[in-house]
């Protein structure tokens, strides 16, 4: 019998861990609006995987787990390439969503992301549905649909940048998708950490001839330390993520995680009262708030589908959106 991971079922901190990882991606949009008033998104985006890199490259160095380049053959580094490049245009694509359209709009639609692996997965890894999983499926659909066309009629005077703008969030959620299963197929030879290494630093060297370098010294300490905030905080919530599955089922860190768009909405909000310089509220209305929640719920019936049935040998979908890399909330 195949040997399978148990939780160590500690409800408690594994709820918190995922919690921590839903805040943390839900602020990130907002904080990257707030950079892109100051810095282009291309060298936002190489500082982010060029600090990551770096405090990955130490860490693994410090317990001597640097990637082992040997294991790579042939086909191994063409997934590793390919990998690296769609997150690089995952990367790209959702900055210039965000710069586009707005924060909740780009949370709202990113969603699409790993819904897309994991249908990507029922083909490339034999993963499938159970009734519950289509029907969440439909539901996150018919919300998608809902929020965008209330989001259509509340920025008519500025349609095209607003279409732009989603069209870029989409263009990210599938070129997410496409890397996600590279590395899923990665994860054979080499641990996460290894990968997501050597992920970092090739996107970093990709970004680097784009990247304004005298624009970030000027940095003013307020933007400066944001950007800090964003570069730390992929590493930050993939940790916590990571560690809530050894205490936690993945169904139900996934649902949790589920939450993330009406988190930043609320965020959003708030902020926007706050400090209205920084980021303006949301256009949203009735409509579109039925629609995001709707997607809220579409996500928790597809991470808790699976847990309806009984045990099989059959692959665990709501694994499969588990398991995925926490790169595409950007």
């Amino acid at each position: 019998m195949t040997q399978v991971h148990r939780s160590t079922g500690r409800f408690g901190l594994g709820l918190g861990l995922a919690a921590t990882t839903t805040i943390l991606w839900a602020t990130l949009p907002i904080a990257l609006k707030i950079v892109l008033l100051k810095l282009d998104s291309a060298s936002i985006i190489a500082v982010r995987f060029a600090i990551s890199a770096a405090i990955l490259a130490v860490a693994l160095g410090a317990s001597g787990k640097l990637p082992r380049f040997a294991d790579l053959n042939g086909r191994r580094w063409i997934l590793l390439v390919v990998a690296t490049v769609f997150l690089a245009a995952n990367y790209h694509a959702y900055m210039l969503g965000l710069d586009w359209t707005t924060a909740a709009n780009a949370q709202v639609l990113i969603q699409l992301a790993p819904l897309l692996f994991a249908l990507g997965g029922i083909f490339a890894f034999g993963e499938y549905f159970n009734r519950v999983q289509w029907f969440g499926l439909a539901v996150l659909a018919v919300g998608l649909a809902l929020f965008s066309w209330d989001q259509l009629s509340a920025f008519i005077d500025e349609l095209d940048r607003y279409l732009a703008g989603s069209a870029m969030i989409v263009v990210a959620a599938v070129t997410w998708a496409v890397y996600g299963m590279a590395q899923k197929q990665l994860l054979l030879w080499w641990p996460s950490p290894s990968i997501m290494l050597c992920l970092y630093a090739g996107c970093a060297l990709l970004f680097a001839p784009w990247t304004d370098v005298v624009a970030v010294a000027r940095l003013d300490p307020m933007t400066l330390a944001t950007l800090l905030y964003c570069s730390l905080n992929t590493l930050v919530a993939y940790g916590c993520f990571a560690e809530s599955l050894a205490h936690w089922e993945a169904s139900r860190v996934s649902a949790v995680l589920a939450l993330t768009p009406l988190t930043t909405l609320v965020l959003v909000w708030v902020t926007s009262q706050v400090a209205p310089a920084w980021i303006e509220p949301e256009r949203l209305g009735w409509s579109s708030l039925a629609g995001a929640g709707l997607v809220v719920v579409g996500s928790v019936l597809v991470s808790l589908g699976q847990r309806s049935g009984h045990a099989s040998s059959a692959p665990d979908s709501s694994k499969l959106l588990s398991e995925s890399p926490s790169s595409h909330r950007d």
